[in-house]
């Protein structure tokens, strides 16, 4: 890859369209083998970007999705206990009593469960996406840390296991708590908005080629104006893109106040956004 502007030009073969910011943030993280740590509001295009360099480098994504509770045997990697047990008992049932020889055999590399982080240290070349760090508890932060610092696992009954060629690295954070300055500091940052009204409309007619250009621009309009009010989740590029998808499969060519009502659940999630949407007229006569 040899500039930010030659990566610009392969993400938007795939039909996702960077600015020059978050182009220049992914190639700095590429040429420097740096995990990208992507914030902005959900929707806005965070893990797409990383599912697109993956295709950018034909490399498989591998991804962890973060949650409250995830610990280190979901994410590094954890050992098959019902294939171990079906183990000792046929070992068992063939006479075998070596106990020294049993543990060394139950502890064989046959039984490890690979978890997200521990294949992606195997894989190469591979995209790791860890999607949504801010929902796990801080205390998991400092296995990423440690694992994103060196890109070895020390696995106790069989050693330490390193990257010969480290994964490309995509963290991706919707900021409903901070991460932790220490994770921040191993990373490359960009923070996403949400698009500008001429990118939105690129976007919309990229991945929706059938989309007429009337449509998506009152489509982007529309939604622009929605991001404004005092909604409880403001609409992402992946909802506009649904949004956007429902009314062309009702046969809609432009923005009819009715089938945008009728199509609203597309785009908005929350009941009280609905109301707020159709009891103040947000989608009566669009404009740009």
């Amino acid at each position: 890859m040899e500039s930010p502007a030659r990566l610009t030009e392969l993400l938007a073969e795939r039909a996702y369209l960077a600015d020059e910011g978050l182009a220049t943030a992914a190639f700095l993280a590429l040429r420097m083998g740096r995990p990208l740590l992507l914030e902005g509001e959900a929707g806005v295009g965070k893990t797409e970007l990383a599912r697109t360099l993956a295709a950018v480098l034909d490399a498989p994504l591998i991804r962890l999705q973060c949650y409250e509770g995830l610990d280190a045997s979901q994410a590094l990697y954890d050992w098959d206990f019902a294939r171990q047990l079906l183990h000792l008992k046929a070992a068992e049932a063939g006479g075998v009593s070596d106990a020294a020889r049993l543990e060394g055999e139950v502890y064989d590399r046959r039984f490890l469960i690979a978890r997200p982080l521990l294949r992606a240290i195997e894989t190469q070349p591979a995209v790791l996406l860890i999607d949504e760090v801010d929902r796990a508890d801080v205390e998991f932060e400092a296995i990423l840390l440690e694992v994103l610092s060196d890109f070895a696992i020390s696995i106790p009954e069989l050693g330490t296991v390193r990257a010969a060629r480290p994964p490309v690295v995509v963290l991706t954070s919707n900021r409903t708590r901070e991460v932790h300055d220490a994770l921040k500091r191993r990373c490359l940052y960009h923070w996403l908005e949400h698009p500008s009204f001429e990118r939105e409309v690129a976007i919309l007619r990229g991945r929706l080629p059938e989309c007429s250009r009337i449509l998506a621009e009152q489509v982007a309009s529309a939604t622009g104006r929605l991001r404004q009010a005092d909604l409880i989740k403001p609409p992402g590029i992946a909802e506009t893109l649904d949004w956007t998808e429902a009314l062309m499969a009702l046969g809609a060519r432009e923005l009819d106040p009715g089938l945008a009502a009728a199509s609203l659940g597309a785009l908005l999630k929350h009941r009280e956004d609905h109301e707020t949407v159709l009891g103040n007229g947000f989608l009566g006569a669009p404009r740009r």
